[in-house]
């Protein structure tokens, strides 16, 4: 889900007049008006789920301006690739701070409101059964929005909403779309977000819409279509307050954890959705917002399947078995998004906190444990600090071992990925996913270096030699860089240059050992 980060009022009303709002009501609609409960018949002229089903953007543009979603002058949808595997918005023109960037009328707008309004009855309890006997009764929501996805598949053209769904992508790169040879060349962590994931969305399948009474027979047989339509969902929905919304046009701006985002959404007292520009934006400049999770890169490829470069941490992968996690380590912080490796090398008190922690009940030292605990909890930090002082030698060793043991844990998971991962066909047809996890691994291996630069007692390690690994969206290639007498890197191999002259590669990733 994608949290709403909203922008005061202030900064709003004096916008919202560059809008004209096509709601002439005085008060809210009643939730379930838009979304009545009608039993589902199976269409042939439906959306094409396959992979590669070219996405109709531009019927899906056309309507937008015919139901009365606006955009600003120059926001405009651009794919990243002819295959328009991702597309995004844009902005062609410059944009000011404070303007209205979109507007997309309430009607428009599924909710998890409306559709368990509409469809949530006395018939539907088998269904319900099913996702209390799974655990699975937190994605109530989401399963009832999956419905109303659903039964509007099911109406093909005749589905007011038909321009949107046929546009929405059919390619996914995240943990539920993962082959198993994908899966297991992934690190403990982001292995773990898998099965959560994979797990949630069996969860909600076959047998979860065995009992849904609103859906043909085949509908609920389809495993595909039901994956996809949990990947819509689970990747594209808005939550606000205390509902999950499904907004058109707004569910294309992509995220970003590079310092303030292009945009912020806000609703008005109808449930008419906004996006305005926070600050001045040059023409060109993709138009983002923040789907939360900034310090937890595995997460966000695990649920969206996107590799965050741009955030200022990632988790520190200290794992513990379940039965030795104890009160007192979440109350240091032992938690994925508190445990953290920061871009700049550096290492968050929580880390130091819980290895010191782990070191004083492993040599059996209760006292100063329990001096441990009753500083934090009562803020005293000289005595904390005094303790970590005491301790850094065994604190310090022990985060170069975690570091030396994960680093070695994943030269052998990138190792395992390039047996394949240089056969770029085989991987473009049979893993198309293994690019992202190797740049990832690699991301990570990034990270866990730089701490090690910045607290091994041997400093000024530094390679003359860099393997960097080049990838577009589409296929990666290694690099060789060497310094020169100048102190420059002159590299060779890799993605080389477009006709133009251009260069193929859009990331690079220092892979050196």
């Amino acid at each position: 889900m994608i949290p709403i980060h909203l922008l005061t009022i202030a900064c709003t009303i004096s916008a919202a007049a560059a809008f004209t709002s096509v709601n002439t009501r005085t008060t809210p609609r009643s939730h379930s008006s838009s979304c009545p409960a009608l039993p589902s018949t199976f269409r042939t002229d439906t959306v094409n789920i396959n992979e590669i089903a070219v996405r109709d953007i531009d019927t899906f543009q056309t309507w937008t301006n015919s139901v009365g979603i606006q955009k600003a002058p120059g926001v405009v949808l651009k794919g990243s690739d002819r295959f328009l595997k991702n597309v995004q918005m844009v902005a062609s023109q410059d944009v000011a701070q404070g303007s209205p960037v979109l507007y997309v009328p309430e009607e428009l707008i599924m909710s998890s409101s409306k559709a368990m309004a509409a469809y949530r009855s006395r018939v539907m309890e088998g269904a319900e059964k099913q996702l209390e006997i799974t655990d699975a009764m937190s994605e109530l929501k989401q399963f009832y929005l999956m419905i109303q996805l659903l039964v509007e598949i099911e109406r093909g053209t005749d589905s007011p909403w038909y321009p949107w769904l046929n546009s929405l992508p059919r390619y996914f790169e995240n943990a539920v779309s993962m082959t198993s040879f994908c899966v297991n060349c992934l690190p403990p962590l982001l292995r773990n977000l898998n099965e959560q994931e994979r797990g949630n969305q069996q969860c909600l399948s076959e047998l979860a819409f065995a009992k849904v009474p609103y859906l043909s027979e085949e509908t609920k047989a389809d495993g595909d279509l039901l994956k996809w339509a949990y990947q819509i969902v689970y990747t594209r929905v808005f939550e606000y307050e205390d509902d999950l919304r499904l907004v058109p046009m707004g569910d294309y701006f992509d995220h970003t954890s590079c310092g303030a985002p292009e945009v912020a959404p806000w609703y008005d007292e109808y449930g008419n959705y906004y996006a305005y520009s926070q600050y001045d934006i040059p023409a060109g400049s993709p138009l983002r917002m923040t789907y939360g999770h900034e310090t937890r890169p595995s997460f966000l490829l695990a649920r969206y399947g996107f590799l965050d470069e741009d955030g200022e941490a990632t988790h520190c992968k200290l794992l513990f078995d379940k039965r030795d996690v104890d009160d007192d380590l979440l109350a240091l912080g032992y938690a994925e998004e508190r445990m953290l490796f920061w871009n700049t090398g550096e290492v968050s008190e929580e880390v130091w906190d819980v290895l010191l922690y782990r070191h004083l009940d492993e040599t059996g030292n209760t006292a100063d444990k329990q001096t441990l605990m009753n500083a934090h909890r009562s803020g005293d930090y000289d005595t904390k600090n005094a303790l970590h002082q005491a301790y850094y030698p065994f604190t310090s060793n022990a985060l170069m071992e975690h570091i030396d043991s994960f680093l070695e844990t994943l030269d052998k998971l990138i190792k395992k990925s390039e047996t394949i991962g240089m056969n770029e066909i085989y991987v473009k047809n049979e893993h198309p996913r293994l690019p992202l996890i190797m740049r990832h691994n690699n991301f990570v291996k990034n990270a866990f270096l730089q701490v090690k630069g910045m607290y091994s007692p041997n400093e000024n390690w530094r390679d003359a030699t860099l393997r960097v690994l080049e990838c577009n969206i589409e296929e990666c290639a290694e690099a060789i860089c060497v310094l020169d007498e100048n102190g420059e890197y002159q590299c060779e191999g890799g993605l080389g240059y477009n006709e133009d002259g251009s260069e193929r590669a859009t990331s690079r990733t220092i892979m050196n050992e």
